[in-house]
């Protein structure tokens, strides 16, 4: 949903999304994370400067009284392999060998990417997914999945395909299996972390892809921004006075596609689950009464505080959200955010562009890559501070 009172206008390139573009060189895309985790470098904004520090330094550029807000979403393992199954298969036949996919199905491998669930149940459940290749997928499909290394599980996974979703362009699959197992379980046997496209390493480790405070199972992407964290840092945090708080929201991939629309009031974000809890609302309350700065750890925690104070002071939420933010906005409750270097003419560049100016914002991409900042999921990121506004 859009919320901003800025007209659109041809004359105001804040609106435009081709002026959310720059170039980005191929080796400055970051392909695994730094070790430790909070060495990577931060860019700290503030009104009328910046300066260069690392994530660890996070206690010393805060306030003691600052709360920082954090999402405490997991990734799933979303990524399922299989091979679509004979329209004229006998149901009950049994599986095929236990080692290795059969080499009479290699021109019916499925590759299945999970997005949101449509409906769970006990012994069956409906999700939302994307399917490749697209076009050898059907109304009627059975397809059946293999774990990791190929064998066919105990659980027979297996999914028929229910109808086209327009809204992606995707499948609706119903998921079936056998035993007692949940939906969850099943899927921690036979998927896999889905990365982002641009991220080519084969190193990656599962664990690399997940905050260390993930808890939450729902997304098909990482809150990125607080892949900088770690343990260690959280309790220096503590120790200084700068107290946590969670909500959840589970990223779906609309999120980060790029703006595909000549004007940027036309985009129409992508729908995600969010939950805003009673005891964040009170902490930020708490945090405002004391004259503390509420800092948001990504753009999903922003979207977050925002939809829950859409009413015009903030409250327990729970529900979907399709907040679009952009220059004009009005902000609520976020003062400052810590993200990422985001992809051009995504959504996510817009709401940063909204809290610093999409010009400054630009000038400090440009920065970034002169002092060779590492970009997007697995780089630098940078510290927004409050009243850093243009």
């Amino acid at each position: 949903m859009l919320d901003s009172p800025l007209a659109d206008s041809e004359l105001n390139p804040d609106l435009l999304t081709a002026a959310y573009d720059y170039r980005l060189p191929p080796e400055r895309i970051a392909q695994t994370p730094v070790e430790p985790r909070d060495q990577a470098r931060m860019l700290v904004v503030r009104r009328n400067s910046h300066e260069h520090r690392r994530f660890c330094d996070l206690p010393d550029v805060l306030q003691p009284g600052d709360l920082l807000v954090l999402n405490d979403t997991k990734v799933i393992p979303a990524r399922l392999f299989g091979t679509r199954l004979p329209r004229d298969r006998d149901p009950q036949a049994s599986s095929p060998p236990s080692q290795g996919i059969p080499a009479a199905t290699a021109q019916g491998k499925v590759e299945v990417l999970l997005l949101e669930p449509v409906q769970a149940g006990i012994r069956e459940c409906i999700w939302r997914v994307l399917v490749k290749p697209g076009k050898r997928v059907k109304v009627g499909d059975r397809i059946q999945f293999w774990d990791p290394q190929g064998s066919v599980l105990p659980y027979r996974l297996e999914a028929i395909v229910q109808a086209m979703d327009a809204s992606t362009g995707g499948r609706i699959l119903q998921f079936e299996w056998v035993g007692e197992a949940v939906f969850e379980t099943v899927l921690e046997q036979v998927g896999r972390i889905p990365l982002p496209p641009y991220i080519q390493s084969d190193q990656v480790r599962p664990q690399d892809y997940q905050t260390v405070w993930a808890r939450q199972p729902g997304s098909v992407a990482a809150p990125t921004a607080g892949l900088h964290f770690t343990e260690a840092l959280l309790d220096q945090l503590a120790q200084a006075g700068i107290p946590t708080a969670y909500i959840t929201l589970n990223i779906g991939l609309g999120t980060f596609r790029p703006v595909e629309v000549e004007r940027v009031t036309e985009h129409r974000l992508h729908s995600e689950w969010l939950k805003v809890p009673v005891e964040t609302v009170e902490a930020i309350q708490a945090t405002q009464a004391r004259g503390g700065r509420v800092i948001a750890v990504g753009t999903t925690v922003a979207r977050s505080l925002e939809t829950a104070a859409k009413t015009g002071s903030l409250q327990p939420w729970q529900g979907n959200s399709d907040l679009f933010i952009y220059p004009g906005y009005i902000w609520r409750v976020v003062q400052g955010l810590i993200t990422n270097f985001h992809l051009p003419r995504s959504s996510l560049m817009m709401l940063v562009a909204s809290l610093i100016g999409r010009q400054r914002l630009l000038d400090l991409y440009q920065e970034a890559l002169a002092q060779e900042y590492r970009f997007y999921s697995f780089g630098d990121g940078m510290l927004i501070l409050p009243q850093a506004d243009k």
